[in-house]
């Protein structure tokens, strides 16, 4: 257990987490697990600082644990994935990938974990200043709800190495910002600053100058903590059956799984405190 305690502006307190573990055989943890003040949001704190967060197999196998023990501790209801108030990812680590040959890259299946992000059920909001290159940049688009500093960077510069994105860049882009634009990232390596990466929609918002992302994240966690479990999951699974449904298919999955809830306690429990005018009081049933 990790008891490191994070301040950050505009009077957000972090606290050690209690229920997110991850191991590490190094001095320093790679990711660095707390909570927040309520302590309904999880947050995942990449802790590279000297290589900018640069992003390796020993930190992706902290992440994904940390994320496993977060998706199934019932006290967490979000996520939020940050590098800090001053830079997000600054790439894979080149160090770790220039000797690395084609069968050793096939038979280990080299980045086939660094995915894991996108089989989490529960909500995770990316927080993203600095830069976010490469891997950085597809560690962002993985994310649920993305927000960035007006000076953030994006970027997916594989090209200048003679390589191309391979953690989903290529494929998650194009249905965020269109071919044209994924192409003009991609082959150029074009650094797309935050503010223009909120106009593009490739962020789902950019924080005003000065204001803390990681703050204004958990802000956007805790709001989606505050609502009904089942239906935050049910609402993140149809969102993400959209980038591999038919239109007439995902309507139909999307409907069944409208109709489902329904079922549950939380629907009667929601619809009657909006006829009684009181809050909800959810029981994640």
């Amino acid at each position: 257990m990790f008891t490191r305690t994070l301040y950050i502006s505009r009077t957000l307190t972090l606290i050690p987490s209690t229920s997110v573990r991850v191991m590490s055989t190094s001095i320093e943890p790679l990711v660095i697990a707390t909570r927040s003040q309520t302590g309904k949001v999880a947050i995942m704190t990449l802790n590279r600082p000297k290589a900018l967060n640069a992003l390796s197999s020993p930190l992706f196998t902290q992440l994904n644990a940390a994320l496993e023990s977060a998706d199934n501790d019932e006290s967490v209801r979000a996520i939020v994935i940050t590098g800090g108030d001053k830079v997000f990812a600054a790439g894979a680590d080149i160090k770790e990938m220039k000797d690395i040959t084609f069968s050793e890259a096939y038979k280990n299946n080299f980045l086939g974990t660094w995915s894991k992000i996108s089989t989490i059920r529960k909500p995770i909001v990316g927080a993203v200043a600095g830069y976010a290159l490469g891997g950085g940049c597809e560690l962002a688009l993985m994310t649920d709800i993305l927000l960035c500093t007006p000076t953030a960077t994006f970027s997916q510069p594989e090209i200048t190495l003679g390589i191309i994105p391979g953690g989903g860049g290529t494929q998650r882009l194009v249905s965020l910002i269109g071919k044209h634009r994924a192409m003009d990232m991609v082959l150029t390596s074009r650094k797309v600053p935050g503010k223009l990466a909120g106009e593009w929609g490739l962020v789902s918002r950019v924080v005003e100058e000065g204001e803390s992302v990681v703050a204004e994240a958990v802000k956007v966690a805790e709001t989606v903590a505050g609502y009904g479990a089942i239906a935050v999951q049910a609402g993140k699974e149809a969102v993400n059956a959209a980038l591999d449904l038919p239109l007439d298919q995902g309507l139909r999955f999307e409907r069944r799984l409208f109709q489902t809830l329904f079922a549950t306690a939380d629907q009667k429990e929601g619809m009657a405190a909006f006829g009684e005018k009181r809050k909800p009081t959810w029981g994640d049933k």
